[in-house]
Protein backbone atom coordinates (compact mmCIF):
# COMPACT_ATOMS: atom_id res chain seq x y z
CA UNK A 1 0.00 0.00 0.00
CA UNK A 2 1.54 3.05 -1.11
CA UNK A 3 1.49 6.73 1.07
CA UNK A 4 -1.94 7.79 -0.32
CA UNK A 5 -3.89 4.12 -0.22
CA UNK A 6 -2.68 4.49 3.46
CA UNK A 7 -3.93 7.76 3.52
CA UNK A 8 -7.07 6.93 2.00
CA UNK A 9 -7.71 3.73 4.33
CA UNK A 10 -7.04 6.09 7.88
CA UNK A 11 -9.84 8.68 6.46
CA UNK A 12 -11.94 5.25 5.99
CA UNK A 13 -11.24 4.23 9.42
CA UNK A 14 -12.18 7.52 11.03
CA UNK A 15 -15.42 7.69 9.29
CA UNK A 16 -16.36 4.74 10.26
CA UNK A 17 -15.46 5.46 14.05
CA UNK A 18 -17.18 8.96 14.10
CA UNK A 19 -20.47 6.85 12.32
CA UNK A 20 -21.17 5.21 15.81
CA UNK A 21 -22.09 2.19 13.42
CA UNK A 22 -19.61 -0.22 14.34
CA UNK A 23 -19.34 -2.42 17.81
CA UNK A 24 -16.83 -2.09 20.83
CA UNK A 25 -14.74 -4.83 19.48
CA UNK A 26 -14.39 -3.63 15.76
CA UNK A 27 -13.92 0.17 16.94
CA UNK A 28 -10.95 -1.23 18.97
CA UNK A 29 -9.47 -3.09 15.90
CA UNK A 30 -10.12 -0.07 13.56
CA UNK A 31 -8.53 1.85 15.89
CA UNK A 32 -5.49 -0.17 16.47
CA UNK A 33 -5.14 -0.51 12.38
CA UNK A 34 -5.58 3.64 12.13
CA UNK A 35 -2.95 3.63 14.83
CA UNK A 36 -0.55 1.53 12.96
CA UNK A 37 -1.16 3.52 9.55
CA UNK A 38 -0.78 6.75 11.25
CA UNK A 39 2.60 6.08 12.70
CA UNK A 40 4.09 4.04 9.20
CA UNK A 41 2.54 7.62 7.52
CA UNK A 42 3.82 9.70 9.95
CA UNK A 43 7.56 7.87 9.40
CA UNK A 44 7.65 7.82 5.96
CA UNK A 45 7.05 11.84 5.76
CA UNK A 46 9.72 12.34 8.44
CA UNK A 47 11.91 10.37 6.10
CA UNK A 48 11.22 12.19 2.76
CA UNK A 49 11.22 15.60 4.94
CA UNK A 50 14.76 14.72 5.81
CA UNK A 51 15.28 14.37 1.57
CA UNK A 52 13.84 17.40 1.17
CA UNK A 53 16.03 18.82 3.92
CA UNK A 54 19.16 18.11 2.13
CA UNK A 55 17.78 19.06 -1.40
CA UNK A 56 16.81 22.28 -0.38
CA UNK A 57 20.13 22.72 1.48
CA UNK A 58 22.51 21.59 -1.74
CA UNK A 59 20.49 24.22 -4.19
CA UNK A 60 21.10 27.17 -1.32
CA UNK A 61 24.71 26.39 -2.10
CA UNK A 62 24.24 25.61 -5.84
CA UNK A 63 22.60 29.21 -6.20
CA UNK A 64 24.75 30.89 -3.46
CA UNK A 65 28.16 29.85 -5.64
CA UNK A 66 26.59 30.84 -8.56
CA UNK A 67 24.79 34.32 -7.34
CA UNK A 68 29.16 34.79 -6.42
Amino acid sequence: MNFEEKLKRLEEIVSQLESGECSFDQAIKLFEEGKDIAKTCSEILDTNKGKITELVTELDGIVEREMK
